[in-house]
């Protein structure tokens, strides 16, 4: 896949998540047989499984507020982004994560991706 194309894709998925359209993002951009990993904690494996695991989290999601991207970087099939992320939890509490994402694409697909951030901040 060229540069161009990545980078169009990345930007699409980019718009997918600033509308808090989580699930339907991993329908588009995620591999069949993608893996998401959080920091070091074991993949998860399969998109079905992944959008499963999503509506775990999003079901702690009260108010989508906001999601902004501070910088990103396009390789070989290979995307990295650097981003923020801004929710009311259902407990009524805000929570404000920054986060980096490191993807690799195959065939205009994401098929692994691993997200860094620091489990201290919520």
């Amino acid at each position: 896949m060229s540069t161009t194309n990545l980078e169009q894709r990345l930007n699409d998925l980019f718009g997918y998540v600033r509308q808090g359209k989580i699930v339907e993002a991993i329908q588009e951009f995620y591999d069949k047989d993608a893996a998401m990993q959080e920091n070091v904690n074991p993949p998860t494996v399969g998109q079905v499984a992944n959008i499963e695991r999503e509506k775990q989290i999003l079901s702690g999601v009260k108010e989508w507020k906001g999601f902004d991207v501070t910088a990103s970087a396009i390789g070989n099939d290979v995307t990295f982004y650097e981003c923020t992320m801004d929710f009311i939890a259902t407990n009524g509490q805000p929570v404000h994560r920054k986060q980096v994402s490191v993807a690799k694409w195959k065939n205009g697909k994401i098929i692994h991706e691993r997200f860094y951030y620091d489990t201290g901040k919520k």
